[in-house]
Formats: structure tokens, C-alpha cells, sequence
């Protein structure tokens, strides 16, 4: 079947489709990471986008039920140069196209994912939708044109948990975490079990006063998708936590509720960081981490003694990294879990562990 891509600014690329034969909406953004699409297929952040993969091949290792970040697909759609419809991994259990039509998700190849994402740079992230027909019809873009926008919508709820859950192994010997699941990645709660917590999830409307009255130990603020500023409870819940003096720590879109939590402002991207090559420097040794990013939007502000800025996206000198002077709390707006991606700060894990050991201790 062909299918058609048509961008709210008016473009239409015409490819073949390759995943489910359905049509769907969405903000169109680009990631350049070289591997790991069913990691990024199945990342809760990438709610309601249609995700541009600027590597030309895809498809080649198939797909491994070992490496979902979640249960499902969330994208809303995929763009791809050249599909592989032969996947060649010993782990492989199905095809990426058989993955797209069981999750019911459209996909086009054949389309210049170079001059879209050169697109994407110059005009920033827009709708877009997928149609998959044989002939194009003038209802597509009146579709686009009328599809929501990313700037105010609270996506996390919508893809948080609706119960609480245990995840790992527990023990009378770990710390007791509390992990807000704002689009929790699979990956993050397997690190954290890995540093020495017991992980306890909880939807992403849970109030603090509930959770404080359970004495953990430490709060972990997840990753998700959508504008951080609706979040209103969410930033309430990260202000009684560190109120309340208990260590806290917050990943991507948790690092934006962190940020308005200490009075900070949030913004949208252009286009927003998605890739596993994003250089940051951290302002504490100088050093330079190559970091895997997905975000949209991102804090601002300059450091301060109170909020020092602690890491630096070097693309843009943009927030990557925040700290609170005089309380146990970290942030950063990269994913230390690296799935897909290089694993430069996987570090952070283990600096909370430390964290949380040092608040305990004193």
C-alpha cells in the first residue's frame, strides 16, 4: 500500500507502508541514535509523536522481547529511508513490521528522512500524519492541522500505571524507593534495583503526603512525555518531598518538575534533543559525558547559588543537569539508563545510592 506523509506546514511525502494499515496524528521529531528503535518505539516519552530515525536502515535485528522499555508501542507512528524486512539476530523473535501491525502503529519508508529532518531543524517540530491510501486526498492536512499540540498537554497520566507495583528483587538490606512513574522506562528500574533499592512504583497523581507517611527512604522522579507545566500535582508532591528534607531524584521529565518545583521557568525546544550523541559537560569536574536524550521541552535559567546549574547540553547550552544547595536533591534532563545509547552516566545511579547512604547516615 503507499502511504503519505503530510506535514502541517504543507508538505506531503509519499512512501510505501510498512506497518499497520491505519492512519494516525502527531508531532513529527527526529532521533539520531544508530540502533535501538524498539527501545524508542516503546518509550512512554514518545506519546503522541511520530518518531523521523535519520540512520537509513532499519529493521536489521528484527525485535527481542528482552528489549521493551514498556508493554507496548507509544509512538504514534515511525519514518524510515529503507526498511529491512529480513532481520538477521540469533535473539530475534518477529519482525519490526509484524511489532508495528500487533500494536496496531503505522510506518512509512521510502521517504528522505535527511530532508525531513532538515525540515523538522528549520520549521521546529510540527503535527503530522500518516495516511496510508493509494491516492492523496486535501482531508489529510485539514486532519494535521486540526491535531492538538504538544505545548500544555499532560501526557503522563496518561501513560502512568494505575495501580502501584513492586519491581525487583527486595531485601530488609536495600533502601526503600519511591519511584513516580511519569513514563517510567523498564530499563531505569532495573538500575535502580541494580544500585541497591527496593523499587516500589506509583501512578504519577499519587500525593506526597501519602507516600511520606510510609517513611521511604528516598523519591524518584521517572521520564514522560508531554509538557512538564500541567503537571501540577506532580510539582507539588516533588515540593512536599523536598520540604520534607528526603533525598530526591529526577530523570528527564522528572528533572523539569524538579526545576518548576525550585521556581525555575520550562520552555519548548525547537526541535527539541532525541539521540544517543549528545555531548554535556559537567559543571562540577568539566568533564564531558556523551549522553542519550529524548525531551522536547527543557528548564531554564542561569545557576545560582541556591539551584546550581551541575551539566550543560553542549549543542546548545541548554539546562542539562540541576542540584538544590543544602538538600539531597539531583536532577538531569539526559537518561543515565541509556537505552538505546552510550552508558557514559550510568554513574548517576550509584551517586544517589550514595546520596541517599549519606542522608541516612547523618
Amino acid at each position: 500500500m503507499k502511504a503519505f506523509l503530510v506535514l502541517e506546514n504543507g508538505v506531503i511525502m509519499e512512501g510505501t507502508s510498512f506497518g499497520a494499515e491505519t492512519s494516525s496524528l502527531g508531532e513529527v521529531v527526529f532521533n539520531t541514535s544508530m540502533a535501538g528503535y524498539q527501545e524508542i518505539l516503546t518509550d512512554p516519552s514518545y506519546k503522541g509523536q511520530m518518531i523521523n530515525l535519520t540512520y537509513p536502515m532499519i529493521g536489521n535485528y528484527g525485535i527481542c522481547s528482552e528489549d521493551m522499555e514498556s508493554d507496548k508501542i507509544h509512538a504514534s507512528g515511525l519514518i524510515v529511508k529503507e526498511y529491512v524486512p529480513r532481520p538477521s539476530n540469533y535473539k530475534s523473535t518477529e519482525t519490526l513490521k509484524n511489532f508495528l501491525v500487533r500494536f496496531n502503529v503505522p510506518a512509512i519508508e521510502g521517504i528522505d528522512t535527511r530532508k525531513l529532518t532538515r525540515i523538522i531543524r528549520n520549521s521546529g517540530a510540527m503535527s503530522a500524519g500518516i495516511f496510508v491510501s493509494e491516492t492523496y486526498s486535501d482531508d489529510f492536512l485539514k486532519k494535521v492541522k486540526a491535531a492538538p499540540s504538544m505545548v500544555g498537554a499532560d501526557l503522563a497520566k496518561v501513560v502512568s500505571t494505575n495501580k502501584a507495583y513492586k519491581f525487583g528483587d527486595h531485601s530488609p538490606n536495600k533502601f526503600n524507593l519511591a519511584v513516580y512513574d511519569f513514563g517510567v522506562k523498564t530499563n531505569i528500574l532495573r538500575l535502580l534495583d541494580a544500585a541497591g533499592f527496593n523499587v516500589n512504583v506509583f501512578p504519577a497523581e499519587t500525593n506526597a503526603s501519602d507516600l511520606l507517611k510510609e517513611k521511604f527512604d528516598a523519591y524518584f522522579l521517572s521520564n514522560g512525555p508531554g509538557d512538564p507545566e500541567p503537571l501540577s500535582y506532580a510539582i507539588d508532591s516533588a515540593k512536599k518531598i523536598m520540604d520534607a528534607g528526603l533525598p530526591l531524584f529526577g530523570i528527564c521529565l522528572g528533572h523539569q518538575i524538579i526545576g518548576l518545583a525550585l521556581g525555575r521557568k520550562t520552555a519548548k525546544l525547537k526541535f527539541g534533543h532525541r539521540g544517543g550523541n549528545h555531548p554535556v559537560r559537567n559543571e562540577e569536574t568539566k568533564k564531558i559525558e556523551i549522553t542519550s536524550q529524548n525531551h522536547g521541552f527543557h528548564v531554564l535559567g542561569d545557576s545560582t547559588d541556591e539551584t546550581p546549574v551541575t551539566r550543560i547540553n553542549l549543542f546548545d547550552n541548554t539546562v542539562a543537569g540541576l542540584k538544590r544547595k543544602g538538600l539531597p536533591v539531583m536532577a538531569v534532563q539526559y537518561h543515565p539508563e541509556a537505552c538505546p545509547g552510550p552508558h557514559d552516566s550510568a554513574y548517576h545511579f550509584k551517586e544517589f545510592f550514595e546520596m541517599v547512604k549519606k542522608n541516612k547516615s547523618s
